[in-house]
C-alpha cells in the first residue's frame, strides 16, 4: 500500500478510530484544538470524571488521552500547538491536585 493511498484514507489508521470512537472517554468536540490549556484540562477532567467505561482513575485516563493525542499527532503539530498541549498537561496536573 502506497503512502499516498494511506494519506487519502485516514479512516484506515487505528489511531483515528481510537480518537473518534474511544470506549474510554467521551471527549468534548474539538477539545485538542482549544487555545486555552486550562480549558483543555478542564474538559478532559470533566470527560474522565463522567465516564463509566474508563479502566483507570480519572487523572490517569485524562492524561493518557492527552498523551495519546500528542504522540499520534507527532510531526504534524506546530510548535505553538505543542506548547499549548504541554501547558495543558501542567494544567491537568493542577486541576487534579497532582504534582
Amino acid at each position: 500500500m502506497s503512502k499516498s493511498y494511506q494519506k487519502k484514507n485516514p479512516e484506515k489508521y487505528w489511531s483515528s478510530r481510537v480518537t473518534e470512537h474511544s470506549n474510554a472517554l467521551d471527549l468534548e468536540e474539538g477539545v485538542f484544538s482549544f487555545n486555552n490549556p486550562r480549558k483543555i484540562a478542564l474538559s478532559l477532567k470533566r470527560s474522565s470524571r463522567e465516564s463509566r467505561r474508563r479502566k483507570a482513575d480519572p487523572f490517569q485516563s485524562a492524561m493518557s488521552m492527552l498523551n495519546f493525542y500528542i504522540n499520534r499527532a507527532g510531526k504534524n503539530l506546530s510548535e505553538d500547538r505543542k506548547k499549548i498541549l504541554g501547558q495543558a498537561k501542567i494544567e491537568l496536573r493542577r486541576v487534579f491536585n497532582r504534582k
